[in-house]
């Protein structure tokens, strides 16, 4: 009771010695200060209140002082998380320049697509030929704990640094899956992880085979690429796999829709102000006329399910597999002033069609149950797919435009 009534006591003078300087401020001081202040003075000093009495009070806050940019940092992850939006956060200048080093395709860890969803931690999809894809992690598998860490209600960043490490280090995960009634464990080593977005081959003398794990900057130019080279191989069908392919950049899926639709509309969104709201189209022109078949399941989200919702809406291809994750929001990165960033979800985009894609997932037209397998004689998924392009190119596709 005593410890408690002087925690109480202290911070009753703190207060006081708050007021008495509002007190002493003349009140045209405090409207100019009110109108630099993100929030009311009294918050403010609520918030001094609680910095001060864990400086006197917490047991280790004298051996492990905190600089005020670590508070200040601390405080922007908290208030960016009260906003309830799991894609919309804030980074330091160092998780920004991590960040844009993973966009140019390397760096350790365990390759693994994330999502957020009801307070989960959530497996989108492995990375092809990856620590987390060699171990067997799947899509929907929701991360529980990392280590002896229970991680239920984590920020995505906070997840993405404790997988994220050097090389040759390991890490140990547990993993909740449906249908099976004890967690999973998972014992990980972590590797350079190079992210190859475009891998491309024949099937059967004359079925051209794209497999996109991700969306970078140039996807768009390999993908065209692999078209000439397999229709220059005798390609008269293309299939086109967006598997376990968690998303990368809103340009990049643009620009591989681009190389199907002759100037039509690829994807739409609407938000809360004029710059958030925009439609995106395909230049006028197409790279090729060959039928087309794409691969999605419950691992193609984002950018992927732009293009396959573009390709299907336009009746350009013929969507086969599951439902997608349904990840369809879009993020915009304002960059602050002392080089953090702030990602904010600025819209929804939607299909052609006008479909919402976001906590939805998009719908394939011929559902077929399964997975990847790298083994094609064991993908039924992918088998369905080489059928349903062997009756595009005999014409007796129900799914041909009429």
């Amino acid at each position: 009771m005593f410890k408690r009534l002087r925690g109480v006591a202290f911070g009753l003078i703190l207060g006081v010695v708050l007021t008495g300087v509002l007190l002493g401020a003349h009140a045209s001081d405090l409207e100019d200060l009110a109108r630099f202040v993100p929030f009311k003075l009294e918050s403010l000093w609520l918030i001094k209140q609680a910095r001060a009495i864990i400086e006197t009070y917490q047991i280790d806050s004298e051996e492990k002082k905190k600089e005020e940019r670590d508070l200040v940092y601390g405080a922007m992850k908290g208030l960016v998380q009260a906003y309830g939006d799991p894609y919309t956060r804030f980074v330091s200048p160092e998780e920004l320049k991590e960040e844009e080093i993973e966009m140019e395709g390397e760096y350790g860890g365990l390759g693994i697509y994330l999502g957020h969803r009801d307070g989960k931690t959530l497996v989108i999809s492995p990375i092809e030929d990856t620590p987390a894809d060699r171990a067997g992690l799947k899509p929907g598998d929701e991360i529980v704990k990392i280590g002896e860490d229970v991680i239920i209600g984590w920020e995505s960043q906070q997840v993405v640094k404790r997988l994220r490490g050097a090389a040759g280090t390991s890490v140990i995960i547990w993993v909740r899956r449906e249908g099976e009634e004890k967690l999973l464990r998972f014992d990980l080593m972590r590797e350079n992880i190079k992210l190859v977005s475009v891998r491309s081959e024949m099937f059967e003398k004359d079925t051209g085979y794209i497999r996109l794990s991700q969306f970078k900057q140039k996807t768009g130019d390999e993908v065209r690429s692999a078209i000439v080279e397999l229709e220059g191989k005798g390609a008269k069908g293309l299939i086109l796999d967006l598997r376990n392919n968690g998303g990368g950049l809103l340009s990049a899926a643009v620009d591989v829709s681009d190389l199907f639709l002759d100037g039509s509309l690829v994807v739409g969104m609407e938000g809360r102000v004029e710059r958030a709201n925009d439609k995106l189209y395909a230049r006028p022109g197409v790279l090729t006329e060959l039928p087309l078949v794409v691969l999605i399941n419950e691992g193609s989200a984002s950018a992927s399910e732009i293009v396959a919702g573009a390709l299907m809406d336009h009746e350009r291809a013929v969507v086969v597999g599951k439902k997608s994750f349904g990840k369809g929001s879009v993020q915009t990165l304002f960059n602050l002033s002392d080089g953090s960033g702030l990602y904010v979800t600025i819209a929804r985009y939607h299909t052609p069609s006008n479909k919402v894609i976001d906590n939805i997932g998009l719908t394939p037209q011929i559902a077929v149950e399964g997975e990847y397998n790298p083994d094609r004689k064991k993908d039924v998924q992918l088998k369905r797919a080489i059928e349903e392009l062997v009756k595009l190119e005999k014409g007796t596709s129900p799914f041909l435009k009429k």
